[in-house]
């Protein structure tokens, strides 16, 4: 039945629990700075979305989703807060770190969807293509820009920046890149800030900001109003370009696949482990990505017999902790096979050959056949079939009898064993003949040792 707990505290909601965990994260005053720059986040996407509707421009919209994304930053950067704070427990032994990874992978793709969502608006605006009003275009775009940038460069975000240097280029990096080669050749001393590559936030908020005052600048000059339409599609192609290669990286460590650019290393350590001194072979090894930067593995070590299980778990570990935080090696013996008999106490129903005698069964070939006749070889006259009934095979098991039971049955003999003392009580002795005679034994229907002549006499 179990305890019954009269005064048991009632289980608390989903809400209650993370209205707990909330406050653990607000104590530490790190977070006050995000919380802040999460509500002004709130209260300029707020204006921003209103702003958009007054102006009706498509473009500034998909400009106000890159605002919603900050939003999702500055959470993935809490959640990163509260997973330092918490340890490993019983039920998640490898930390909360992978919290992380998914809440980064969630961002890119909600990114990413909103960018599909003003390519399907945009497609229907160029079948009617709306007028755009440009009093609150411009100031939309530098409020939007300067909160963006203000947001990224202040606050030190972990996953994301982590994510930026180990996924690969986008094409917008890779076009930048090219043009910031040409640039600093002719000025060097920008190489310090174009190369080897801007970071992907930065650089999609600068191209998004300069399409937006392009857009404004055509639409008072010509009233060209199609070119916010187009402007729009820029915008989302650049946010789905850039949120892509992050998506696709925090995917594949939410699959628990090995980072490439690891993969050399990894096997260079192994190499490594296996010449150690009583290391014999290293064997299911597998390395999967636990979190950004941190790498897990488990690996099996079978070793020699004589070998010191600690020391070479010690020089094992020593080895590839440079590389995987955590680590489970698991150390074995190298042991012989024995066969069931030889080894340990007898099972039940297992035999000993002290108790049995083995007779092993002569081979019979094909080609060492005698007639009885001539007791020559006999070569058949046709092939044996491949398939015959009641043959012996090339390789016949030896048979195992009893000590009580070495006499076969169903010869007229006795079973179990006679004793010597009783062989001349059975009559088997000639009469007339003393003890150091009886041995011979008297069957009058078979011959003697020299057998007899035509006459009856035997031989001399």
């Amino acid at each position: 039945m179990g305890t019954i707990h009269l005064f048991r505290k009632p289980q608390r909601s989903f809400l209650g629990k993370l209205l707990q965990e909330f406050r653990l994260v607000a104590a530490d005053r790190r977070s006050w700075k995000i919380l802040l720059f999460g509500a002004v986040n709130v209260l300029c996407t707020g204006f921003l979305l209103m702003w958009c509707s007054s102006t009706n421009s498509i473009a500034l919209t998909a400009y106000t989703y890159l605002t919603i994304f900050d939003l999702f930053s500055l959470i993935t950067c809490l959640i990163s807060y509260w997973v330092m704070m918490r340890k490993p427990s019983p039920v998640y032994s490898f930390g909360f770190e992978r919290l992380e990874v998914l809440a980064v992978f969630a961002s890119t793709v909600l990114a990413q969807l909103g960018a599909l969502f003003i390519l399907k608006e945009s497609a229907e605006r160029f079948l009617e293509q709306p007028e755009i009003h440009t009093g609150r275009l411009l100031v939309g775009t530098f409020v939007a820009l300067s909160f963006n940038l203000f947001t990224m460069l202040s606050i030190r975000n972990k996953p994301f920046a982590y994510v930026s240097e180990a996924a690969s280029t986008s094409w917008l990096q890779e076009h930048v890149a090219d043009l910031s080669r040409s640039l600093c050749g002719i000025i060097p001393g920008l190489s310090s800030i174009f190369l080897p590559r801007m970071n992907p936030f930065v650089l999609i908020d600068l191209a998004g900001a300069f399409a937006l005052c392009i857009t404004y600048m055509l639409i008072e000059i010509n009233n060209y109003f199609a070119v916010d339409t187009a402007s729009a599609i820029a915008i989302a192609l650049m946010t789905f370009g850039t949120m892509y290669p992050m998506s696709v990286y925090s995917g594949k460590v939410l699959l628990q696949t090995t980072p490439p650019h690891v993969i050399g290393q990894l096997d260079k350590l192994i190499r490594e482990v296996s010449t150690l001194d009583g290391v014999l072979e290293v064997r299911n090894e597998h390395f999967w990505t636990l979190g950004f930067g941190s790498l897990a593995g488990s690996v099996h070590v079978r070793i020699r017999r004589d070998a010191n299980e600690q020391m070479v778990l010690a020089h094992v570990t020593n080895r590839l902790y440079t590389l995987v935080s955590t680590l489970t090696v698991q150390i074995f013996k190298d042991d012989w096979v024995r066969p069931a008999l030889m080894s340990g106490p007898a099972a039940p129903g297992v035999l000993h050959f002290s108790d049995h005698h083995v007779i092993p069964m002569p081979l019979l070939k094909s080609t060492d056949a005698v007639t009885p006749v001539t007791s020559t070889p006999a070569k058949p006259s046709s092939p044996p079939p491949e398939f015959a009934f009641n043959t012996p095979g090339k390789n016949v098991s030896p048979v195992i009898l009893l000590n009580t039971q070495t006499r076969p049955y169903g010869l007229g003999l006795n079973r179990g064993h006679t004793p010597y003392s009783s062989v001349l009580s059975q009559g088997l002795t000639a009469p007339g003949f003393g003890a150091g005679q009886g041995l011979r034994p008297t069957f009058p229907h078979i011959p003697g040792r020299y057998g007899n002549n035509r006459t009856g006499q035997p031989r001399p």
